[in-house]
């Protein structure tokens, strides 16, 4: 596939490298393509453009910026870029204060969630919850000894959990599809519960595992 990554952090840049190893075309968006150079030299399969050339050019998204940026983005982006297409959102709506006793502040409630904000502003786009409640150094094939991880998932548009259950089958994880869109509100608070194990242990290579009876 097409994929177009929309920012370029770390969460970015891992989720680009992940697309690339499994020989999908891959462009990562950014404010500043000077400062993708170096990588971009790492990564020389991957290309790099403005947040819309990405969006007009992958097939199905990726979104992973601050969260608190993550509407700006794609508002750059441009809507007419994201109708009909898959945007699998990796954002948290993580607060700009220090966690207490571990525990990041979000800010949204229980009774909303950032991807139903961002999915009322562009309600053409089919937005999937991943890749939200883990580190980005365990994105890709991680290995675990109790098996593969589950990533839970929600969204709206079966098709679009389908293609990124399909995703998340190449890059090593089992897919919980926990309902439609309203279930993000309780798929990002999990960003804090796997955080709080980093803040306070400094364990930051876990992930989650869903057991059936």
């Amino acid at each position: 596939m097409k994929v177009g990554v929309l920012g370029s952090g770390d969460v970015a840049k891992s989720l680009a490298e992940g697309f690339v190893k499994h020989g999908h075309q891959t462009m990562i968006g950014t404010r500043d393509s000077a400062k993708m150079a170096e990588w971009q030299r790492s990564n020389p399969k991957a290309k790099v453009g403005s947040f819309s050339e990405t969006a007009a050019f992958g097939e199905v998204l990726a979104l992973a910026v601050k969260g608190s940026v993550a509407a700006d983005v794609l508002r750059m982006a441009g809507s007419a870029n994201l109708d009909g297409k898959l945007v699998m959102d990796a954002c948290n709506p993580i607060a700009d204060a220090p966690p207490v006793n571990g525990v990041l502040k979000f800010f949204t409630t229980l009774d909303d969630s950032l991807m139903e904000r961002l999915q009322h502003e562009f309600p053409k786009a089919h937005f999937v919850k991943a890749f939200n409640s883990v580190g980005n150094r365990q994105f890709v094939n991680p290995q675990y000894k109790a098996g593969r991880p589950t990533m839970f998932i929600c969204g709206n548009d079966d098709g679009a959990k389908v293609v990124t259950a399909q995703i998340l089958e190449q890059f090593g994880w089992e897919t919980a599809d926990m309902g439609k869109v309203e279930s993000a509100r309780a798929i990002e608070p999990l960003c804090m519960l796997w955080c709080a194990l980093g803040f306070t242990k400094n364990e930051w290579t876990h992930a989650f595992k869903l057991l059936h009876q």
